[in-house]
């Protein structure tokens, strides 16, 4: 569709309408389709031409062999490049963070991976907080290496300054800094305005470096990167945004002249989304504010609830950052609310945790987050098992560390779920002992 014409859909006697109104219908004319309300999935590896002219003139704008004319837009070819379920849902995207184009993936490794080589080079570095999620780590630092490419960490709370004496030395060198916030398990927030001004200085005109970063846990009702300088916005699908845990995505989001590198290596290494997911998503956008805040609202009331149990040492949570003044400017500054996932540490260690996670009924013992039911797993011996132990600690991971994924359920019942397993956990004496003191 037309720029104009979406712009079109977009108002309403010049009223910008809001994302949650738009996901309705926003980029879809029911003409299109014998007058359905809803987008139908276009299930179709190719399309036609209407003449051979076409298909030329296609081609020469999906390979960049020429610049499009005025007025001119690449037309449907094959559903590696393009698919009609996956543009209207990529359209859809764009609305919550203000993006100018977006790309869905088959998951939201894909959209990472495809990214980050589409802006890389053998000889360029990569800065990123940690912790990161574990199959981020791992690529980061397994697999980016083997294409000379090398990754360097940085600690979330690191100042400013000092943030920006590394990407100094670092210089050009310097293609990405990658970030996840809040970081996964931890929650800790990264200073995304710090980030940007530190990547500006390193890069510049001809060798800039992006500001990259995974917004899955907040994102994108509750915090907008884009807004404070970032450059790609990458999106794990598979979680708030699909958010029913029946379907694996992935987006980026970005400007256009960015996400032209990022389509151009997502044709080359086919990791786009498959047109019937691309459909699940756009159902899912419909409820995604409804979702995202019931589940927020509930792990208000949870996490402090939590905070105040005699079997919990310690919360993780974006509502409980009293003690942490710096962490609490970061919030106040980039984040809308504290959304719904919640770490914490339970008395004792692995033993404690696990026996905890076994005893849960309501909530399900489960990786993955975001969606309508609620689910609890072991950080350090699921999902970011592949870190080293020792590594696990200096990022703040422990044995005893849970993490919960607070869904749409009531939220009385989800305390009531929590409470049993606790009971049925036993306390060792030494612990005990701690909490008595």
């Amino acid at each position: 569709m037309k720029v104009k014409e979406l712009r079109k859909q977009a108002e309403l006697n010049g009223r910008a309408l809001k994302p949650e109104s738009l996901m309705m219908s926003y980029g879809f004319n029911p003409e299109w389709s014998e007058n359905a309300i809803k987008c139908p999935i276009f299930q179709t590896s190719t399309f036609v031409f209407s003449k051979a002219e076409e298909g030329k003139a296609f081609f020469e704008l999906a390979y960049g062999l020429r610049q499009a004319d005025p007025g001119e837009e690449m037309g449907l070819i094959y559903s590696r490049l393009n698919n009609p379920s996956l543009e209207i849902l990529e359209d859809r995207l764009t609305l919550w963070d203000g993006a100018e184009d977006a790309a869905a993936f088959a998951s939201g490794m894909a959209a990472i991976s495809t990214s980050l080589l589409a802006l890389l080079k053998p000889g360029d570095v990569v800065l990123h907080a940690e912790p990161v999620y574990g199959g981020t780590d791992f690529f980061l630092k397994n697999v980016l290496p083997r294409f000379g490419i090398t990754a360097e960490s940085f600690s979330p709370t690191l100042p400013a300054d000092e943030l920006l004496a590394r990407a100094e030395a670092l210089g050009e060198r310097l293609a990405v800094l990658y970030v996840e916030t809040p970081a996964n398990p931890t929650n800790h927030l990264v200073d995304l305005d710090a980030c940007v001004a530190a990547a500006r200085r390193a890069g510049s005109a001809e060798r800039p470096c992006r500001v990259v970063v995974d917004n899955t846990f907040l994102g994108p009702v509750f915090q907008h990167p884009l807004k404070h300088g970032a450059d790609l916005i990458i999106y794990s699908a598979t979680k708030f945004l699909g958010g029913h845990s029946d379907l694996i995505a992935g987006a980026a989001l970005g400007s256009k002249a960015l996400m032209k590198e990022v389509r151009a290596m997502r044709t080359f290494m086919g990791t786009m989304c498959d047109p019937n997911t691309g459909w699940m998503l756009m159902r899912s956008l419909e409820t995604l504010k409804l979702r995202m805040e019931r589940a927020a609202h509930s792990a208000q009331i949870i996490a402090d609830w939590l905070r105040e149990h005699p079997q919990v040492t310690r919360t993780y949570y974006l509502g409980h950052l009293e003690h942490d003044a710096a962490q609490q400017d970061i919030y106040r500054r980039q984040c809308l609310s504290p959304g719904s996932m919640i770490s914490f540490d339970i008395r004792g260690g692995e033993a404690e945790a696990f026996a905890f996670l076994n005893s849960l009924q309501l909530i399900k013992l489960a990786v993955s987050l975001g969606g309508t039911e609620s689910l609890a797993e072991h950080p350090a011996t699921m999902t970011h098992s592949d870190i080293e132990p020792a590594t696990q600690r200096e990022m703040g991971i422990s044995s005893s560390m849970v993490r919960l994924s607070i869904g749409v359920e009531d939220p009385q019942d989800l305390m009531a779920d929590l409470a049993q397993a606790f009971a049925s956990v036993e306390i060792p004496a030494e612990a005990q002992y701690d909490a008595m003191i």
